[in-house]
């Protein structure tokens, strides 16, 4: 299972809010519940949010087995 944890750990690290994802990275409301319940979402949405958080994948997303 993909865990989206670290992104919100990285966030709050540089105090940025999920309104910051909505506004300045155009991830959609319905995008930011995705992951938050650790929900399928396309890798333009990991480009993004590296880019926008310039960080690598490992610093928003990990490999949990159930």
């Amino acid at each position: 299972m993909i865990r989206f944890d670290k992104l919100w750990e990285t966030m709050e690290k540089k105090q940025l809010s999920t309104y910051w994802l909505r506004e300045s990275c155009g991830i959609d409301s319905k995008t930011v519940r995705r992951l938050k319940a650790n929900d399928n979402i396309e890798t333009k949405t990991l480009n993004k949010l590296c880019a926008a958080l310039g960080c690598g994948l490992s610093d928003i997303a990990e490999y949990v087995e159930d």
